[in-house]
């Protein structure tokens, strides 16, 4: 919708962060955030049109190829990434609160994903670059030949409103660190954080053009994608979208990594412990709300053990969570994002109720909560690995559970899915979960818990994406190409 700032009261995120200024936007469009928790609008950000896509990724490339970043030292690139994690963690406070008021992540989870991990995901690969060996010399039949490892270009960073702040270091540190510039483009769904790359970009000293934000909607992240400018597209978000950007970029012959949608599983053997389930599922099906792509929102259960978890899955559903205003640290579960993904959320749990699925949790809106966007923690029983709510994300908290006979149709019903980012099997026999995990088709999965490890690759089989990232020195690799120039033998006593 077309604004003028006039009107509004709040955040003004108005100008876009184009070659190391703030710039006035070529479009027109302005657009309200609204506060999850309430509803009511807190800021207002510009939205880019193509023009303004065109001057960042513009600025990138000049910043790229006549620029000092990209042949610089790895100790000149991994110092600038320090001062940046400096300036970042400085931030962190303001930071992880407008986060939560943006998209209703509990404020103490936000404190650690949003305020805290970028400056560490900054750090972890300062220290890569500098252990890394990007040039080598081997033998050749008539020479020698130099192997070397350079940075792409250009890397267009497209990242969803769920991790905001998360999700683009994981693109920007790599990306950096290998001697790349960015464009980032946020989510509008939380337009007004992403701006604090480019203040503590300012603040370290990272030379112009070599980070570059402007936030915008469908139209500009397409335009974004399809530039010709563009050496590298790394993008987070929903299937459907990663399909259509997977699309463009083997169009146009384009590295391209894309971490999507999930519809992850659990496997409770009968030999699971209840009380480890319990523990852990604030892990692996409620985090961040739910509106999490790793979330285990099908739960297979031993029948022998069925009646048992379903009884105690509805009263954990019922007692356990704190539903309120995320920025309270006492609140465990907070509000969907948006308006629509709270219409979103609705539709599938009215759908379920449609179905021969069984409700024994939750289902609607929480009472006395009918400002902001929540949602009750909702559990169906029966459900049909067929239905809808077992096929599709719902990104929010509402679980599908449905019985098994033995470990083979657990493993078959786990793996009949167009996902594979992640997967959770209990069991006190960690052995046999061990065996179980290595048969299920996922990128990532958890033995009675499930915790992201940055220091291990992550990414998803099948629909779930293409690429890993993180992972210290595979993650690096995405954004690195090779080149082998043949030389002669002496190279190789240098």
């Amino acid at each position: 919708m077309s604004l003028t700032v006039e009107r509004l009261s709040g955040i003004e995120r108005t100008r876009f962060f184009i070659d190391g200024k703030w710039v006035q936007p070529r479009g027109g469009v302005l657009r309200e955030q609204t506060e999850a928790a309430t509803g009511d609008v807190i800021g207002v950000a510009a939205l880019g049109s193509e023009s303004d896509i065109d001057a960042a990724v513009r600025a990138a490339r000049r910043a790229f190829d006549d620029g000092p970043w990209g042949r610089s030292s790895a100790g000149d690139r991994a110092g600038a990434l320090r001062r940046f994690a400096d300036a970042l963690e400085a931030r962190a406070g303001d930071t992880s609160t407008l986060v939560t008021r943006e998209n209703g992540m509990p404020i103490q989870f936000s404190q650690q994903v949003n305020g805290g991990l970028p400056a560490v995901m900054m750090r972890i690969y300062a220290d890569v670059i500098e252990g890394v060996t990007l040039e080598s010399a081997q033998a050749s039949m008539v020479g020698s030949t130099i192997v070397r490892r350079e940075p792409l270009g250009v890397v267009a960073a497209i990242v969803p409103w769920n991790f905001p702040q998360a999700l683009a270091a994981f693109k920007i540190a790599p990306a950096l660190a290998a001697g790349n510039t960015v464009v980032l483009k946020p989510s509008p769904e939380t337009s007004l954080d992403a701006y604090v790359f480019a203040e503590a970009a300012l603040e370290a000293g990272i030379p112009d053009g070599i980070i570059n934000v402007v936030v915008g909607d469908r139209d500009a992240g397409a335009a974004l994608v399809a530039h010709p400018l563009v050496d590298k597209i790394a993008f987070t978000g929903s299937t459907a979208a990663g399909r259509q950007i997977g699309a463009e970029a083997g169009r146009l012959i384009r590295p391209v990594t894309l971490e999507l949608g999930g519809k992850s599983p659990g496997i409770f053997l009968e030999d699971g412990d209840l009380g480890t389930l319990l523990e852990g599922l604030d892990g692996a099906s409620f985090l961040n709300n739910s509106q999490t792509c790793t979330t285990q929102s099908r739960l297979l259960v031993a029948r022998s053990r069925y009646d048992e978890v379903l009884d105690a899955l509805a009263d954990y559903a019922k007692t356990h969570f704190t539903i309120g205003d995320p920025l309270d640290p006492s609140v465990t579960l907070g509000p969907m994002a948006s308006a629509a993904q709270l219409e979103r959320v609705l539709g599938y749990i009215e759908g379920a109720k449609n179905s021969r699925a069984r409700l024994i949790a939750g289902g609607g809106r929480p009472h006395g909560l009918q400002k902001g966007y929540f949602v009750e923690p909702t559990v169906f029983a029966d459900v049909d690995n067929n239905d809808r709510l077992a096929r599709e994300e719902v990104f929010g908290p509402v679980i599908a559970v449905m019985p098994f006979d033995d470990e083979d149709e657990a493993v078959r019903v786990a793996n009949d899915t167009d996902y594979g980012l992640a997967a959770v099997v209990w069991s006190v026999d960690e052995e046999r979960a061990l065996r179980l995990a290595r048969r299920i088709r996922s990128g990532t999965v958890g033995l009675n818990y499930y915790l992201l490890d940055i220091g291990a690759p992550y990414g998803g089989y099948k629909q779930s994406g293409l690429g890993r990232e993180l992972g210290g020195p595979i993650g690096l690799d995405g954004y690195l190409q090779y080149k082998s120039i043949y030389a002669s033998a002496a190279q190789l006593e240098n």
